[in-house]
Formats: C-alpha cells, sequence, structure tokens
C-alpha cells in the first residue's frame, strides 16, 4: 500500500468551520519525489496542497512546497499559514517563540504567531507597474465590464505571476462574471471597497486559470501584494480587512496589518479540520 505520512486539512482565513480555503497538508514529506507530489495536488483539487520537509537554510525552521493542480508556486499565501498551523499542532518548536521562518521556493518567510493567530510578513514583489494596455483589454473584455469602472491596475507578482483590478466598490467585484476562456494563461485579481461602516474594508476576487484554478476562495499572496501596493501609493493608510470568497459561499477574512517599516502582514484564522494519514 506504501508508507503513510501524517495529514491534515486546514481551513484557512475564516472563522466559521468549513468555510475559509482549504489546505491539504502532508508533514514530514522528505523522500516523496516532485512528481508524486504533483500527482497527489491534482487528486486532491484543492487550490493548494503542501509538502513540508527538513530545511536546507539554517535559518529556517521547515521547508515548504506548494502545488496547485497545474503546477508548483514558489510562494502561495494560505498554504503559508496553513502549513505553519499544521507544522506546530505537529509539535514543530520554531527557534524563535513567537516567530516562525518558513522557507519556500521564493526565499524566507517570516510567520508571526501571536495569542494563536497566525500573519506573514509579505515578500517583495517581483514585478510592479500598470499592466501593459493590449493585456488590460483583454482583461476587461474577459471580466465583462467597461473599461471606466477600473479606477486602477496593477501587477502585483511575488511570485505566482498576479495582477489586480481596482473597482470604486465591492459590489462591482461580485457582480463579476468572467470568462476566462478569453485568458487561459491569467492570474489575476479584482479588489472594491465596501461602504464606510460595513464589516469589512474591501472584498477581493481572485482568478487563477493559469494554474487550473478558476477562482480561489481566498487568497493570501494576492492580498500580500496588493496590501504593499494600496500602502506603498497611499490609497489606505493603516491596517484594514479584506473578504473574499463571497461568491462561493465562503466567509474569507483576511488582516492587512502595515508595520512603520513598511513591512505588511497578512494574517486570518487557521483551523484544522481533517487529520489522518496519507498512504503514498
Amino acid at each position: 500500500m506504501g508508507r503513510s505520512y501524517a495529514f491534515a486539512q486546514v481551513d484557512v482565513f475564516s472563522p466559521l468551520p468549513y468555510r475559509g480555503n482549504p489546505l491539504a497538508v502532508i508533514l514530514d514529506a522528505d523522500g516523496l519525489d516532485e512528481e508524486t507530489m504533483q500527482r497527489i495536488a491534482r487528486w486532491t483539487n484543492l487550490s493548494e496542497t503542501t509538502f513540508l520537509l527538513a530545511p536546507t537554510d539554517d535559518r529556517a525552521d521547515y521547508r515548504v512546497r506548494i502545488f496547485t493542480p497545474g503546477g508548483e508556486l514558489p510562494f502561495a499565501g494560505h498554504p503559508t499559514l496553513g502549513s505553519a498551523h499544521a507544522w506546530l499542532e505537529h509539535g514543530g518548536r520554531p527557534r524563535t517563540p513567537g516567530r516562525l521562518v518558513q522557507q519556500c521556493a521564493a526565499g524566507l518567510i517570516d510567520v508571526r504567531h501571536d495569542e494563536g493567530t497566525l500573519s506573514f510578513a509579505a515578500p517583495p514583489t517581483l514585478r510592479q507597474g500598470d499592466l501593459e494596455p493590449d493585456y488590460l483589454d483583454r482583461v476587461i473584455a474577459a471580466f465583462g465590464v467597461r473599461p471606466e469602472q477600473v479606477i486602477a491596475h496593477q501587477w502585483v507578482d511575488n511570485g505566482p505571476g498576479w495582477a489586480v483590478l481596482r473597482f470604486a466598490t465591492a459590489q462591482e467585484v461580485l457582480d463579476l462574471d468572467p470568462d476566462l476562456s478569453l485568458i487561459p494563461e491569467a492570474m489575476v485579481g479584482a479588489i472594491g471597497a465596501h461602504p464606510a461602516g460595513s464589516p469589512h474594508d474591501f472584498e477581493m476576487r481572485t482568478f487563477a486559470p493559469g494554474v487550473g484554478v478558476a477562482e480561489d476562495p481566498v487568497c493570501g499572496s494576492m492580498n500580500a501584494s496588493v496590501g504593499q501596493w494600496l500602502t506603498r501609493t497611499a490609497a489606505v493608510t493603516g491596517p484594514y480587512t479584506v473578504s473574499q470568497g463571497t461568491k462561493l459561499g465562503r466567509t474569507g477574512e483576511i488582516t492587512i496589518t502595515p508595520d512603520a517599516d513598511g513591512t505588511v502582514w497578512v494574517g486570518g484564522p487557521t483551523t484544522t479540520l481533517f487529520r489522518g494519514t496519507a498512504l503514498i
């Protein structure tokens, strides 16, 4: 039958069980080859599956490889929080109390553990700047919106290849019914503001046909780089919250907290809902 590996399925970014973004985590996964990891990720059919390994960098507490059904990612947000949660529950002890260091293909990621809540430091973006006119036109066509509805746009790539369009209102984001066949390679999001006094400041949606995920229920990496963009351009000042997954029946809740030094921290609830063994 093969070897047994500890397994956890973690709900990330929702205070309500089974309403966030699920992550499959295979623990103590040293020895599994890349082809096997990819096959498992394709089978789980979740937006991401992670494999926790011994670090190869002495500064790290653990190493993670992150797979979508369509390929490996150098970094992703909800897998970072869910993997840190599973590692701690599995008996992991960070070198520095309250601070974990995750090694992934994008480098070392700091994760804070404060009163049971995990948050990660947004990694540097690999690409910034406005979208090229031709690509912007394609995304607007796929989204089925008018060009004047897009109040800003930006490359916000911190590894997966993200771009984002900003709308004036959350309702415009919720009303999107994109034709992803027009942008099959895209990794793109949309964000718009909720009315003043709402429980959350923004609504986010994330579409990732480029890695075989039509709509990601709740996306930490997109929120991280968008948080850096909005903070850098002073579109927001101070912490804010984002809701995501509403159109998919989820209640994703992401907290964005900029530090005085410019670091943007991305946090949210993490809860293990399935625990057992994987036979590989």
